[in-house]
């Protein structure tokens, strides 16, 4: 059955899409942290643009329902596929060489 625990809900299906939003955002993930390698100290001031811009494109996933539903189907394969063979599969983490 498909029907989803509390646990799931709200912590399981989040975290997908947390992940998977990182790895669609990676380009602004990846200019956040440069800034904030070189300005150092400075970077809640310096980097506010890179932050919002962050920060935008994450909301903008986790406030799209199109974006849930996806994630749910894709943590209702990965619990089923545990369901039948016993074996947790670790999401494939999308690498970029920096």
């Amino acid at each position: 059955s498909s029907k989803l625990r509390h646990v799931e809900k709200d912590v399981l299906i989040p975290q997908i899409m947390r992940d998977r939003a990182k790895e669609l955002c990676s380009d602004k993930v990846q200019a956040f942290t440069k800034c904030c390698q070189e300005t150092g100290f400075l970077m809640v001031v310096k980097c506010r643009q890179e932050n919002t811009a962050l920060k935008d494109c994450l909301v903008g996933y986790y406030s799209d329902p199109s974006f849930y539903e996806e994630c749910k189907a894709e943590y209702l394969k990965q619990r089923e596929e545990y369901r039948a063979t016993g074996i947790r599969k670790k999401r494939q983490k999308v690498t970029s060489n920096v």
